[in-house]
């Protein structure tokens, strides 16, 4: 009916064959899979690849939910859930992907190039640089740091975040924690030091906010503090 073509496997080592095989455009992984779990093979999918990774499983535990997003997840669904949510979350991550690939195509003469220190973020080509070495973002990680960006200086409520990005509006707290354990991950690959960071700031009882940035000549220099 929604007209995905889809290849399936049995267990975790099948599915890293698979995905090999096949090279999806998005891959929903269950935890409890013989041979190799869940966490196992979404560990080594990064390791391979920054496309959307949705996790499915039965247990509602946040300690597991934060586990699996700390290993490169995009998105954590708890069974059962409605077949519609699942489409839905699904056609979210589909979108920004191919809003990215879009984007590549496109010929943007501008310069975009945003400089912080010794960071670069090439917003045209969604890549970020520390001195001449690439920092490999996954493709949540970049849109994360697109909406920072594209809002640098105002506090951004997780709320809105998870809704920008993700597609969906947090139904509990402990869904913002999506938010959370992404913008960790995030400083940790940009940061200088993630335990302190300069760039993304957290505003208590706001959210996140990125430094001011001022514009010139086509660039955007954020001022670090």
């Amino acid at each position: 009916m929604v007209g995905y073509e889809v290849a399936t496997a049995g267990d975790g080592l099948e599915g890293l064959q698979t995905f090999g095989e096949v090279n999806p455009d998005l891959v929903i992984l269950d935890l409890m899979l013989p041979e190799l779990d869940g966490y196992g093979v979404c560990e080594k999918l990064r390791i391979r690849t920054s496309i959307p990774i949705l996790m499915l499983s039965a247990i509602d535990d946040v300690s597991q939910k934060i586990a699996c997003l700390q290993l490169g997840a995009d998105d954590y669904m708890v069974k059962p859930f409605s077949p519609k949510e699942l489409i839905a979350r699904i056609g979210c991550l589909l979108r920004r992907r191919a809003g990215i690939d879009q984007g590549k195509a496109k010929e943007i003469p501008v310069n975009n190039l945003l400089v912080a220190g010794d960071l670069r973020i090439d917003r045209n080509r969604r890549k970020v640089y520390r001195g001449v070495e690439q920092i490999r973002l996954t493709e949540v990680e970049n849109s994360l740091l697109e909406v920072l960006v594209d809002n640098a200086g105002k506090p951004i409520d997780r709320s809105k975040i998870l809704k920008h990005i993700w597609g969906y509006s947090p139904e509990k707290h402990s869904e913002t924690q999506l938010v959370d354990v992404h913008v960790c991950r995030l400083r940790c690959k940009i940061e200088t030091d993630p335990k302190n960071p300069e760039l993304i700031l957290t505003c208590r009882g706001k959210g996140y906010m990125f430094q001011h940035l001022n514009e010139r000549q086509g660039q955007s220099l954020p001022v670090v503090i």
